[in-house]
C-alpha cells in the first residue's frame, strides 16, 4: 500500500516502521512511503501510467538499516 506523505507517514518512517521511502528526482520532499512488496511497485506503475507517463523507471538505493530509498522517473 502506498501512503502520502503527510506528519503521520513521516514521523512513521523516522521511526522505522515503513521500510521504502519514495522520491521523484530534484525534489526533496518525499511523495509518500510504502512496504516495498510487488504489489507496491504494481501500484506504483499503475499510478505513473494513469498521469501519463510513457515509462516507469525505480532506482533503488538500500540504506545501512536495510530500508529503501525508492526514486520514481517517468521518462
Amino acid at each position: 500500500m502506498i501512503y502520502p506523505h503527510s506528519n503521520e507517514t513521516q514521523t512513521r518512517w523516522d521511526r522505522g516502521e515503513l521500510q521504502v521511502q519514495l522520491l521523484q528526482p530534484n525534489n526533496p520532499r518525499p511523495v509518500g512511503f510504502c512496504d516495498g512488496t510487488d504489489a507496491d511497485i504494481a501500484e506504483l506503475r499503475e499510478m505513473a501510467e494513469s498521469e501519463g507517463a510513457d515509462e516507469f523507471n525505480l532506482d533503488r538505493k538500500v540504506l545501512k538499516s536495510g530500508r529503501e530509498i525508492w526514486t520514481l522517473r517517468g521518462d
